[in-house]
């Protein structure tokens, strides 16, 4: 099956050094809810990181799994990204809450 005839995965990601030991997996969905994923993501400004192997691993983990040490570097990646786009928007300060 060629790329775009896969089902779109998509998942959330959560990390609060106060209480997370590493990040947690809050949402993960394919095709439709996957969307939903993205359009809620896309409405309360976060920030949207494309990368469908690490999409399919995470989704893999399930809701509610910390991410394991051999997936640490590449959510750090991600941790930077997220971080010079709140920089860049103003901070995040600047997201809305809910």
């Amino acid at each position: 099956m060629d790329e775009s005839e896969k089902s779109a995965v998509a998942c959330a990601l959560r990390y609060d050094a106060a209480r997370d030991q590493a990040p947690v997996v809050v949402a993960a969905g394919k095709g439709a809810m996957a969307e939903k994923i993205i359009e809620i993501a896309r409405a309360e400004d976060v920030p949207v990181y494309q990368e469908s192997d690490l999409a399919d691993t995470l989704f893999n983990l399930g809701f509610g799994a910390e991410i394991p040490p051999r997936l640490y570097e590449v959510v750090a990646r991600i941790l930077v990204f997220v971080a010079r786009v709140d920089k860049e928007a103003g901070g995040a300060a600047g997201r809305k809450s809910g």
